[in-house]
């Protein structure tokens, strides 16, 4: 979809919803009080799935859910369950590594992750971003070009590497939200996705996922982020859409 157009619906539902502003950050405010925050997920941001002689390395990158909130540890959270998914895929073991941050926009990764990235060889690289970014309301505009800078960044320091964009989130699905705030952010998200879909189709080796459905029983941990049932899940998915995608290729 032309970006011109999703920054034109952003603008007049921003000027629809304005007088319900104060209502619907009161509403957020509560939801924040009532969920709390969960931590990140605990123990080492590398590691290893599968024994196999030949390997491939991974890079996931982006938001809380990279940062494995909701799980127990990493292993169990987004880049484990990516690597697992992966190894069994290829039958080659995978090294993973995550670099994540809670409550960061793609703007704030490019400032504050990008400077981090591992100087290893990568063959995959996974980015998990547009939460934060539909929660703070970014624009189209905003969320392309960041997103535009970000994936040329990661094709210059990892050239060899296929590049998947996850899904932004199903907010219609967060059960944690009221119905009215669900409905705002939801259309907000649909806008980013749609941004993302459309800057990627013509990308070389870069993907971005967008067969996302309606999730499981058990998804969430909070309402919001994934359980590790939830990572599994998703992962899993992930995965399956990236080979069937590259297998064209």
């Amino acid at each position: 979809m032309n970006p011109r157009l999703l920054q034109f619906f952003y603008i007049f539902g921003g000027v629809i919803i304005l007088p319900f502003v104060p209502f619907l950050y009161w509403q957020g405010q509560r939801v924040r009080k009532r969920v709390g925050r969960l931590p990140d997920a605990a123990g080492e941001t590398v590691g290893q799935f599968g024994e196999a002689a030949e390997n491939l390395n991974l890079l996931a990158i982006g938001e809380s859910t990279v940062a494995g909130v909701g799980a127990k540890n990493h292993a169990e959270a987004l880049g484990g369950q990516l690597a697992k998914y992966l190894s069994l895929e290829t039958g080659k073991s995978v090294c993973w590594h995550v670099l994540g941050e809670s409550g960061i926009t793609v703007g704030e990764t490019l400032e504050r992750l990008v400077p981090k990235l591992p100087e290893s060889t990568m063959d995959f690289v996974v980015v998990a971003l547009g939460g934060n970014d539909t929660f703070k309301v970014s624009s189209p505009n905003r969320w392309r070009n960041g997103l535009t800078t970000l994936i040329e960044t990661l094709k210059e320091k990892y050239p060899n590497a296929k590049i998947l964009l996850a899904n932004t989130p199903r907010v219609k699905d967060f059960t944690a939200l009221p119905t009215t705030l669900k409905f705002v952010l939801w259309r907000i998200s649909h806008l980013h996705h749609l941004n993302a879909k459309s800057l990627t189709q013509s990308m070389e080796n870069v993907f971005y996922y967008d067969e996302a459905g309606a999730v499981a029983d058990g998804f969430f941990s909070d309402g919001v982020h994934p359980s590790a049932h939830g990572y599994a899940l998703w992962s899993e998915a992930m995965i399956k859409f990236l080979m069937k995608k590259t297998e064209k290729k």
